[in-house]
C-alpha cells in the first residue's frame, strides 16, 4: 500500500515535470522604455573683467577704434531647437576712441548716453549647433536696444567650451544712421554709416534643466 502511495506521487510529480515543459512558455511582455532625458538648457554667462568691445568705424580721414565696457552678459538657449533667451548690457557711457574731444561729441550729440546710459542685446535664437565641449561657429540673434529703440540684429558667433569655462567672440555690424542716430560727418569729414563691432567674450557654463 505504501509502495503504491510512493509510486503515485512520483507520477504525479513526473507529470507536472513534463507539463511545465511541454507547454509552451508565457510570452514576455515588453517593457516600456525609458522616454530620453531632455537636454539640458546651456548657460553662458560674461565676465565684465574679461570682456572687451571693441567697435571700428572709417572716415575720410583714418579709421576711428574705440570701446565700450560690458556691464553684465548671460545668454541661455536650448541646444535642440535653438530657442535663446537672456540679456547682454553695455555702459553706452564707457564709450571712447583716445581722442577726448571726439568721445565728448559722441556722448552729448550722437548717442546721448546721458539720456541712454546702456545699449542691451536680448537674444531669442541660436541658428547653428554648440557642442557641449569644443569649437563652435553659429549665428546668435535678438533685439539691440540702443538710443532708446530697439532693432533686429544677427551677430557671427564662435564659442569654445571648456569644462566649466568658455571663451568666444561675436562680431556684428550696426548701422547706426538708419537705425536714426546722429551721422557724424560734414563738410570736411565723411563717416562711414555703419560701426563694426566685435566683443571678446569669457566666462562660466552653467547646465540646468
Amino acid at each position: 500500500m505504501r509502495t503504491l502511495r510512493v509510486r503515485s506521487l512520483c507520477v504525479g510529480v513526473f507529470a507536472v515535470v513534463a507539463l511545465a515543459i511541454l507547454l509552451p512558455a508565457a510570452p514576455t511582455l515588453p517593457q516600456p522604455q525609458a522616454a530620453p532625458a531632455p537636454t539640458s538648457e546651456i548657460v553662458l554667462t560674461l565676465d565684465p573683467a574679461q570682456t572687451k568691445v571693441h567697435w571700428t568705424v572709417e572716415s575720410t580721414l583714418h579709421t576711428v577704434h574705440g570701446t565700450f565696457a560690458l556691464k553684465s552678459g548671460t545668454v541661455h538657449f536650448d541646444p535642440d531647437n535653438g530657442k535663446a533667451g537672456g540679456e547682454i548690457a553695455v555702459f553706452a557711457t564707457s564709450g571712447e576712441s583716445g581722442n577726448s574731444s571726439r568721445d565728448r561729441r559722441m556722448h552729448n550729440d550722437i548717442l546721448e548716453t546721458a539720456k541712454y546710459p546702456d545699449a542691451v542685446f536680448r537674444p531669442t535664437r541660436v541658428e547653428g549647433k554648440v557642442g557641449q565641449s569644443g569649437a563652435s561657429d553659429v549665428k546668435l540673434s535678438g533685439v539691440f536696444s540702443i538710443h532708446g529703440v530697439d532693432h533686429d540684429l544677427t551677430a557671427l558667433v564662435h564659442a569654445e567650451l571648456t569644462g566649466d569655462r568658455w571663451r568666444g567672440t561675436a562680431r556684428f555690424e550696426v548701422p547706426y544712421v538708419s537705425w536714426g542716430i546722429k551721422d557724424p560727418s560734414n563738410f570736411l569729414l565723411k563717416v562711414k554709416p555703419v560701426v563694426t563691432v566685435e566683443i571678446q567674450m569669457s566666462g562660466e557654463i552653467k547646465a540646468t534643466k
